[in-house]
């Protein structure tokens, strides 16, 4: 591979600031990025149509992580997703003795709880945040997407997808139908928390004027949400398992 030329693709856009929580690069230096990176695939692959096909996919997972974004008039409900928690205070089997919250999943529920101040809309969140909302803010019209506990006692915590499934069942038995979701997620997860919302069927945006939390807790149970650069692994690794399952089934059905 021509590194020097990619390494230089990278310096002239800005550095890509997405990883870094910044705003979007200006479109230009997008630009700059995404055909350095499609010259130095398409020298390394010797083969510049692949690389044409396959950059934006590469692009979209590794260089964009701020999802598409809605005014609040346009948010019919919250879907809150958790991220991380901590082992049980207590002790104990943690097959079978529920997790604590933690505080990342605090500083979630105190967004939703700013969304909320200024949207009165049912929310749909994820059960580390909501024992925050009922706890410290009182909050009413929550649904809680609680852990499924088999009858021996063992307990399954739903991934982002299995808490979209739960919401989309949910809201599809409304006469009104189920609406715009406004997600609330952590800084590097909401990106995918998005995409799986829309994925499960339901319109979704993260509601425009709002930041997400962002503070990893290195106490969190969960190794991949101790610190960011394990976690952007974890995350690019669900994007990919995603993209390669639409795109196998785009290709069976006879779609390019």
């Amino acid at each position: 591979m021509e590194r020097r030329r990619f390494a230089a693709g990278i310096a002239a856009a800005a550095a890509t600031p997405a990883l870094l929580g910044a705003a979007p690069a200006p479109s230009h230096g997008d630009d700059r990025l995404r055909k350095a990176v499609r010259a130095a695939l398409g020298d390394e692959l010797d083969d510049r149509a692949t690389a044409r096909a396959v950059e934006p996919h590469i692009h979209a997972i590794g260089f964009e992580w701020h999802p598409p974004t809605a005014p609040l008039a346009r948010i019919d409900f919250v879907v809150a997703y958790g991220f991380g928690n901590r082992p049980p205070a207590g002790g104990g089997d943690p097959t079978k003795v529920m997790y604590e919250p933690g505080p990342v999943n605090e500083e979630l529920a105190d967004t939703v709880a700013r969304v909320r101040a200024r949207r009165d809309v049912p929310v749909y969140a994820q059960w580390e945040i909501a024992r925050f909302l009922e706890s410290k803010y009182r909050m009413t019209r929550v649904t809680s997407i609680e852990p499924v506990v088999a009858p021996d006692g063992t307990i399954t915590y739903l991934s982002t997808d299995g808490v979209a499934a739960q919401v989309v069942q949910a809201r599809g038995k409304l006469p009104e139908g189920i609406g715009t979701a406004g997600v609330v997620g952590f800084r590097d997860h909401v990106k995918r928390c998005v995409q799986t919302t829309n994925d499960r069927g339901m319109k979704a945006y993260a509601p425009a004027g709002f930041e997400m939390p962002g503070t990893y807790d290195p106490e969190s149970g969960q190794a991949w949400t101790r610190r960011r650069d394990l976690y952007l692994v974890h995350d690019m690794t669900a994007q990919w398992t995603v993209l390669r399952e639409k795109l196998i089934a785009r290709a069976d059905s006879g779609n390019s």
